[in-house]
């Protein structure tokens, strides 16, 4: 059932979701909001989000929904920009009453709307999310991320690219926010590659156009690794660039974090060879045999005539983490619900993860990957078979560990450990 309210000149769309032919009552139901990017850069991994969110509150609501109370998803787009971010989490947590947030795919909006979160005593889970400062720097006790770091993703990075790559230069090109300084940063540590002299850099902004002029420098540099810390539609652009401008010839291109339908907008061509890493790929549950992830993707492309993506395969994760972890609370209250979370070990689509106590990040196995030829691709279903894993690194090895944690959260004035519940919390 759909509902549109016309506002002056905005239209807002409202999708309820819950059991057919039954009325709810105010008391019977509960709202959660999705905040993600429905337009901007990062629309195509938005719009699984939501896709994978509607499937998960389905079931859920198919089931008797969560304490007895059945799942209406409010959505709000953030566009992938914090202020607008900000906005969208102060309305949902005080016009609409939602206990959670969900969903994001910029770092700058999920830190925005898990700042909001403390401030309004609710939760935020952050759907993709994969700066490190999201639960360093700024983690507190109010955010939760589901997927893998920028940390994990160089790490499970760096053991092939150390084996195949030592000792050559890089060059660098970098979005320019808090997701693409961590990535690189940490890709630069693992690589030994910090002197920027020998190993340069582009910063380029979020919703470029054009790399060229980067892509330009880096042919001039001689290097013989790029390094793409890029994400979404200005990946998309800059690997059919690089490919179209030859590139590929003479450098290995690196995106340090992939996704399916990036890969698929740049082309089977522009990314055959490219090197990268992925917290979860649809091929997965099948290949390890992960039941539960099998279901989903037969589930969602039953549903959706395609396969989901990391993106989708999260936000489909965290609806049912929030109930379950309510049911064992026993109550929405946000002190009970982070309890119940914290050091909570679970299987969502693929082996097992865990709910860290003291950051919060969701601790789990994560893939480095080698993009597969271009025509297998064409000629794998839906055009949608792009990775071959090359490296697989268990959540204890790959995740930050609690020394250097503190260290991070020292160096910027932050407390040692996630602050205490105040009172009332």
């Amino acid at each position: 059932m759909k509902i549109v309210f016309l506002t002056g000149c905005y239209v807002f769309l409202i999708s309820l979701v819950f059991l057919p032919g039954k009325g709810l009552a105010a008391q019977d139901m509960v709202k959660i909001g999705l905040s993600y990017p429905e337009t901007g850069p990062y629309a195509k991994q938005g719009l699984d989000q939501r896709r994978a969110a509607d499937l998960a509150v389905e079931e859920i609501n198919a089931t008797g929904g969560i304490l007895g109370k059945q799942v209406q998803l409010v959505y709000r787009d953030t566009r992938s920009n914090a202020k607008v971010a900000r906005a969208n989490a102060t309305e949902l947590f005080d016009r609409e009453g939602v206990p959670m947030i969900f969903g994001g795919s910029s770092s700058a909006v999920a830190i925005a709307t898990g700042e909001v979160a403390l401030q309004k005593n609710r939760l935020f889970f952050g759907t993709l999310t994969y700066s490190t400062e999201t639960t360093g720097e700024y983690g507190h006790r109010h955010i939760f991320r589901e997927c893998y770091d920028a940390y994990a993703a160089g790490k499970v990075l760096s053991q092939y690219m150390k084996k195949n790559f030592s000792g050559q230069k890089y060059f660098y090109i970098t979005a320019n926010y808090t997701w693409g300084w961590t990535t690189e940063s940490v890709l630069r540590g693992f690589t030994n590659t910090k002197d920027l002299t020998v190993h340069p850099e582009v910063l380029t902004e979020l919703g470029a156009k054009d790399f060229k002029e980067a892509l330009k420098k880096a042919r001039d540099s001689k290097a013989s690794v790029l390094v793409l810390s890029l994400f979404g539609r200005d990946m998309e652009i800059a690997v059919r660039q690089a490919y179209e401008m030859g590139l590929k010839n003479r450098m290995q291109i690196i995106v340090p974090s992939l996704n399916d339908d990036m890969a698929q907008g740049a082309g089977p061509e522009a990314m055959e060879g490219v090197i990268g890493t992925l917290p979860w790929i649809w091929t997965v549950p099948g290949t390890y045999n992960y039941p539960r992830g099998v279901e989903f993707v037969q589930k969602f492309e039953s549903r959706y005539h395609r396969y989901p993506t990391t993106s989708g395969a999260s936000a489909y994760v965290i609806m049912h983490q929030y109930k379950e972890a309510v049911e064992r609370a026993k109550t929405f209250e946000t002190k009970a619900v982070i309890k119940a979370l914290e050091g909570h070990k679970y299987v969502g689509l693929k082996d097992e993860q865990q709910w860290r106590a003291w950051d919060h990040q969701s601790v789990q196995t994560v893939f480095a990957v080698k993009c597969r030829p271009a025509d297998e691709v064409r000629k794998s279903r839906y055009e949608q078979d792009y990775f071959t894993i090359i490296n697989v690194m268990k959540g204890e090895e790959a995740a930050v560990d609690k020394r250097e944690w503190i260290e991070i959260r020292e160096m910027v004035g932050m407390r040692p450990e996630l602050d205490e519940f105040s009172d009332g919390k």
